[in-house]
């Protein structure tokens, strides 16, 4: 089996000696950065697993790292690293499309659990899908469009490629509107209204010519939420 990569992005030596020590010891190979400049060069341009980043940085600070590898690498999985009394930034993370966080002081043995989930949870992701094709066109979501063979286009909002993405990512299988906000909204989603997932996918729906009276793309799973039928995608 191949061995794990994760890229650890920390300033503080002690804490950053003590994660690669530890995920170095449970079998993964790691890479390391002090700061956000470096930092950032390594998670946009390196091939790697998981990505352990701490918030507070010298240089680009965090948030700003995850928010440029989301735009430039969306699938890729990544757990923050904050302070205790950083619920704010945590949230924010979490927004921003992080995995997971874990909240220093953490223990050995948290840390490896929440790394082993993730690296589970993004196993059943396929590579970043960057194309889907229509009946009557194709998707392009690098491009964020809908190009029709008729010559209509249809720009597509970030968070609807994001949906359409993980849908497609899931062909064939029941997504749950409270899978959905956890790992494309990144938000926790007990006690979440969930109407917003049926809003964006109607919009989504109409946007692609799925918006008949019986969809043929993204079908709905009553009493639980929404599957993408099998397609052509390329990746």
């Amino acid at each position: 089996m191949k061995q794990k990569q994760v890229l650890v992005i920390e300033d503080d030596a002690s804490i950053r000696r003590g994660v690669v020590d530890t995920l170095t010891f449970s079998g993964y190979a790691t890479m390391e950065a002090d700061n956000g400049d470096d930092g950032l060069e390594l998670a946009l341009t390196a091939t790697y697993d998981l990505l352990l980043l701490d918030l507070v940085l010298p240089g680009r600070d965090g948030l700003d790292i995850l928010k440029e590898l989301r735009s430039a690498r969306p699938t890729e999985p990544v757990i923050i690293m904050t302070a205790r009394g950083e619920e704010s930034d945590r949230v924010r993370g979490l927004q921003l499309g992080a995995d997971d966080y874990v909240v220093k002081p953490f223990s050995v043995k948290e840390l490896l659990a929440r790394v082993e989930a993730v690296l589970r949870r993004s196993a059943e992701r396929p590579s970043d899908i960057q194309k889907i094709t229509l009946a009557d066109g194709e998707v392009d979501l690098a491009r964020r469009e809908v190009v029709f063979t008729g010559g209509e286009r249809n720009e597509l909002s970030e968070r609807e490629v994001q949906l359409l993405r993980y849908l497609a990512a899931n062909a064939g299988r029941s997504v749950s509107r409270e899978e959905i906000l956890t790992r494309v909204w990144g938000i926790d989603p007990t006690g979440v209204e969930t109407r917003t997932i049926d809003m964006h996918v109607a919009r989504l729906r109409e946007k692609i010519h799925d918006d008949k009276p019986a969809p043929q793309l993204i079908l709905t799973v009553r009493g639980r939420g929404y599957m993408f039928a099998s397609s052509e995608v390329t990746q």
